[in-house]
């Protein structure tokens, strides 16, 4: 194991992760509502990319802790809707149980900067992901395709988490990415999948979703069949077996939280979870069995 490939991959995690609370805040609106361009207390987002990456505090949140929020500013970070940038198409709703609009962060009143959902726990996952990937994969080339496209992945299950909805400005691109990142890796020495596995894959999970789709509408959302594309992709990769097992391994996940939740009596059999998370973990999972085994 190469010390210095997993701390470049550890350094990577921080800083990607670092970014994607801020993002996740602006994602995290309900269906036709304009993705948020002002932070909780008031602040145009700005920054690099039309203020899309940044920390997770505004600089002038920052530099003056304890300002109260501009008047008229909703404070309560899940429905605030400040801003004109529309999203009108952009994202597809999952089944919503409870939703979380208090942003985990959020105070509601308006007497300070809040800090942007979801804090400290989507860059700790990032950093974990990436080392994890690194340490399975080695210094393989699609190593960088795995490390790139894990942000992309925390930041989708953060939004879902909060929302119960996957953007498309995030799903597409990422089946898009998937498909070149790992077509580019099959051209270079060393690497241990099939690009031409990894298309299968994609349209077999892909179709598998969207069959879950027609049959039940309301227990699976189509944005749920876009993120099976990439998905599937990354891990047919590594042949149909890593692709059954990271499937199926979501699907695990799910039951067993919302068995989890039931005999917490903190929801019913029919409360609505978001997928996406136990979509991208047993993805995670079967990928690094595949490259484990690779």
């Amino acid at each position: 194991m190469d010390a210095a490939l997993l701390a470049l991959a550890a350094v990577w995690g921080a800083v990607t992760g670092l970014l994607i609370p801020r993002a996740a805040y602006r994602f995290a609106v309900e269906p036709e509502e304009p993705w948020r361009t002002a932070c909780p207390a008031g602040h145009p987002c700005t920054g690099p990319v039309r203020g899309w990456l940044g920390p997770a505090r505004c600089a002038p949140c920052a530099a003056a802790p304890g300002t109260p929020a501009a008047p008229g500013t909703d404070t309560t970070v899940g429905t605030e809707t400040a801003g004109t940038e529309t999203a009108g198409g952009t994202g597809d709703t999952e089944t919503v149980g409870t939703t979380d609009t208090t942003g985990g962060t959020g105070t509601g009143t308006g007497t300070g900067p809040v800090a942007y959902a979801p804090g400290v726990l989507a860059p700790v996952v990032t950093v974990v992901a990436c080392v994890a990937l690194a340490a399975a994969t080695g210094a393989r080339p699609e190593l960088i395709g795995w490390l790139a496209l894990t942000p992309v992945a925390v930041l989708l299950a953060a939004v879902d988490r909060r929302v119960h909805r996957l953007p498309d400005p995030l799903t597409l691109p990422l089946a898009a990415a998937v498909v070149l990142l790992l077509g580019g890796a099959a051209l270079l020495p060393g690497h241990a999948g099939s690009w031409t596995s990894g298309l299968l894959g994609g349209l077999a999970l892909g179709g598998f979703y969207f069959l879950l789709f027609l049959i039940n509408p309301n227990g699976m959302g189509f944005g749920d069949v876009k993120l099976a594309l990439a998905l599937g992709v990354a891990l047919g990769w590594y042949g149909w077996t890593v692709l059954f097992v990271g499937g199926f391994a979501g699907f695990l996940f799910g039951a067993l939280y919302g068995l989890a939740l039931v005999l917490l009596r903190r929801a019913e059999r029919r409360t609505g979870i978001p997928f996406g998370p136990f979509m991208i973990s047993g993805a995670l999972t079967g990928l690094l069995l595949g490259a484990l085994a690779g």
